[in-house]
């Protein structure tokens, strides 16, 4: 596997400036340590190239608290194996499509469904550990995958539309700050984080 160290130290960095409250529900909200001095800062940069690839990867991870949701208390497991292979087959297709190379797309979305599965996995030892944060009512896994299709669909397209930056010596610094200026946007708490950044190693080449 490609090194995440630049972009796991930038992503830790800003995670380390923020305490995170968790909610009576298990929501997380950040809050700066520091006041409101960073966030100008950060808001001032440019938006990286790879914006939109990791935005759309936060937006695909956020998902997986209503696929946890709905899976919490079930007999569902969160390995879907037959599941995942069919995502791989519809992204390598549509980026056939696209003119993209399929092979690295099945690879960058293998990171994908790796990742969701860390949210997965973190909410499940939350609500073991304190019950009276877990669902109360479970979201329609159908009309969530539905969701996730549209998300990953798009993803796709930007990652085709990023295929050059994502071969230049710039792609990592571009990536880790697509990841800091996502993570202010979204207000991502430590689960979310971690599974931001293993969403992203593949994305680079090289």
């Amino acid at each position: 596997m490609r090194t995440t160290t630049p972009l796991r130290r930038a992503l830790i960095t800003v995670t380390a400036t923020a305490a995170v409250v968790l909610t009576a529900t298990g929501t997380a909200v950040a809050v700066p340590v520091h006041g409101a001095a960073a966030a100008p800062h950060t808001a001032a940069l440019a938006l990286s190239p790879l914006h939109s690839v990791v935005g759309l990867a936060a937006e695909r991870l956020a998902t997986a608290d209503l696929v946890a949701a709905a899976k919490w208390g079930t007999d569902s497991p969160i390995d879907d194996p037959a599941r995942e292979q069919q995502v791989l087959d519809n992204v390598a297709a549509q980026a056939q499509q696209l003119g993209a190379d399929p092979d690295e797309i099945r690879v960058i979305f293998r990171d994908q469904i790796e990742a969701n599965k860390v949210v997965q996995r973190g909410l499940f030892q939350r609500w073991t550990d304190h019950p009276d944060q877990a669902p109360t009512t479970k979201p329609d896994l159908t009309v969530v995958r539905q969701e996730i299709n549209r998300i990953t669909s798009a993803l796709v397209q930007a990652l085709a539309d990023t295929s050059e930056n994502r071969g230049t010596v710039a792609c990592r610094p571009e990536l880790a700050l697509a990841g800091l200026q996502v993570h202010q946007e979204d207000h991502l708490d430590a689960l979310h984080t971690r599974a931001l950044i293993r969403a992203l190693p593949s994305v680079c080449r090289g």
